[in-house]
């Protein structure tokens, strides 16, 4: 389960997922959420959903001092690496240098398996032996089981156990063993973090903010290329979906450069909106284009939609509101060798579904023919907001409604705190559109982002009686030979 991810709630609602999605999971996992209680642990393990995790280890109380630093570390919140040194008392075989590989592979099961520890080390007082580090939980009281000591017999090694005063440091612990003991016990650990290039980005709960420093070092320490911790302060701005953060530890640079899905980006992740979480959701949408299509990204961040679909040479119409988005969206484009292919705005999302995607609807769609397979997507990943812009839609083009099956599909994100996410999102984006979407839309779970809430996206076509205004009897004469108001010159400053 801490594998897959997931929180229990997430698997209670995978039914939500349509049939472009169709994840099932075996009957066991369903076993395991309807009945937590009867399962030790469970309940904390099926809570952690992070991008990169830190699994705990639960040992028992027999091997506990073997995974803990020392008692005195309780409480500290400036890292002080010399305090974590302890010495335990762990078994030892010694054994001659020459059959040392083949007792390891006999007794794979009995020799002590602990990441950064040697299992088999100098033997002080014979340079002609080496002493293999047994695991003190599975030798209890120093003493081997019947099993051990016929092997130990068929090799002609001494069945005797001796005991080593081996010293653990810093280096010794995991990440989630040193957190575990520093904060107040019984207090949760944190359990993972995002990693945007070099940088860890963190959402601490209030507890763990008098040791934040320390966390953000400890993270530095023990993850190999993170030079930059930093831990989100605020909520994010639903305007240009960035939020203030605080630098933990390490460097204080945050423009970086990840690589999603065989694809380069780069950013400056204190002003524009990057989520890792999201990279299986952008190929998911990305799949379901074809070379031709035309994409119109409303809410485009820095590309993570609309430059796979260029390089899949798909039409694209990009915008963000966000001046650094639409900065770091140009970077990319040219860092891809797209740029040629992408047009992009800086642009409110409602403006640019009434201007640029109206402008190119109203002249693409006339020129639709019956049998041609070009299909208009329209992306809206803005959760927080996106529902409300719907409403946009209505009456957008004026005239005949073209073919059904060239209507434009819109995919248009957000978040859901309800028993029922997926009926309450199609409840939302029916009274946006002024319509039923009964059998016309699919909704699709794309992740827990907090206890109770849940994003998902909504997809549908958009129907012909919400985007087509008939023309009245009045604007059916040629223009000549009525008086031109107003909203004509509206009209066509839109469409220009």
């Amino acid at each position: 389960l801490w594998r897959f991810g997931y929180s229990a709630r997430l698997l209670k609602t995978n039914h939500f997922r349509t049939a472009a999605s169709n994840t099932s999971f075996p009957a066991v996992w369903m076993r395991l959420v309807q009945y937590p209680g009867r399962i030790p642990g469970l309940f904390v393990v099926v809570q952690k959903s992070s991008f990169f995790t830190m699994p705990e280890t639960v040992e028992d109380n027999a091997n506990l001092e073997l995974y803990s630093p020392h008692p005195e570390v309780r409480g500290m919140t400036l890292l002080n690496r010399e305090a974590f040194k302890r010495t335990v008392v762990v078994p030892v075989l010694k054994v001659k240098k020459e059959i040392v590989h083949t007792l390891l592979k006999s007794l794979k099961h009995t020799v002590l398996q602990r990441p950064g520890l040697k299992r088999v080390i100098e033997d002080p007082e014979d340079e002609d032996s080496k002493l293999v580090i047994l695991d003190p939980h599975k030798v209890p009281e120093f003493s081997l089981g019947e099993s051990e000591q016929e092997v130990l017999k068929q090799l002609n090694i001494r069945p005797e156990v001796s005991r080593y005063n081996l010293e653990l440091t810093y280096e010794n612990f995991k990440s989630e063993e040193i957190l575990r003991a520093v904060l107040p016990e019984g207090q949760e650990v944190t359990s993972g973090f995002s990693r945007i290039g070099h940088i860890a980005h963190l959402n601490l709960r209030d507890h763990q903010l008098p040791y934040r420093h320390l966390i953000g070092q400890v993270i530095i320490d023990k993850n190999p290329g993170i030079t930059c911790v930093v831990n989100k302060t605020n909520i994010i701005d639903s305007t240009y979906r960035n939020f203030e953060m605080e630098v933990l530890a390490g460097e204080s640079n945050l423009v970086t450069k990840v690589k999603e899905n065989n694809i380069a980006y780069e950013l400056d992740f204190a002003k524009v909106y990057w989520n890792p979480r999201l990279s299986t959701e952008h190929v998911r949408i990305v799949e379901l284009l074809k070379p031709g299509d035309v994409l119109f990204d409303v809410f485009a961040g820095i590309g993570p939609f609309a430059i796979p679909a260029a390089k899949k040479k798909c039409t694209v119409f990009a915008n963000d509101l966000n001046p650094e988005s639409y900065k770091w969206l140009l970077h990319n484009c040219k860092l891809n060798k797209v740029d040629s292919k992408i047009k992009a705005f800086n642009m409110d999302g409602r403006d640019f579904i009434l201007g640029p995607v109206r402008k190119e609807l109203s002249k693409e769609l006339m020129l639709v023919k019956e049998e041609q397979k070009t299909a208009f997507h329209i992306v809206m990943n803005l959760p927080a907001l996106a529902i409300e812009f719907l409403d946009v839609f209505r009456h957008l083009l004026v005239g005949e409604a073209c073919s059904a099956a060239v209507l434009p599909t819109v995919h248009c994100y957000g978040f859901s705190k309800h028993e029922n996410p997926a009926k309450e999102i199609q409840e939302r984006a029916e009274a946006s559109l002024g319509t039923s979407l009964d059998g016309r839309c699919s909704t699709y779970l794309v992740r827990n982002v907090a206890p109770n809430k849940e994003m998902l996206c909504i997809s549908f076509q958009l129907p012909a009686d919400v985007l087509y205004k008939r023309p009245c009897p009045a604007e059916e004469k040629p223009a000549s030979k009525r008086l031109r108001t107003s909203k004509d010159f509206t009209e066509e400053n839109l469409l220009s």
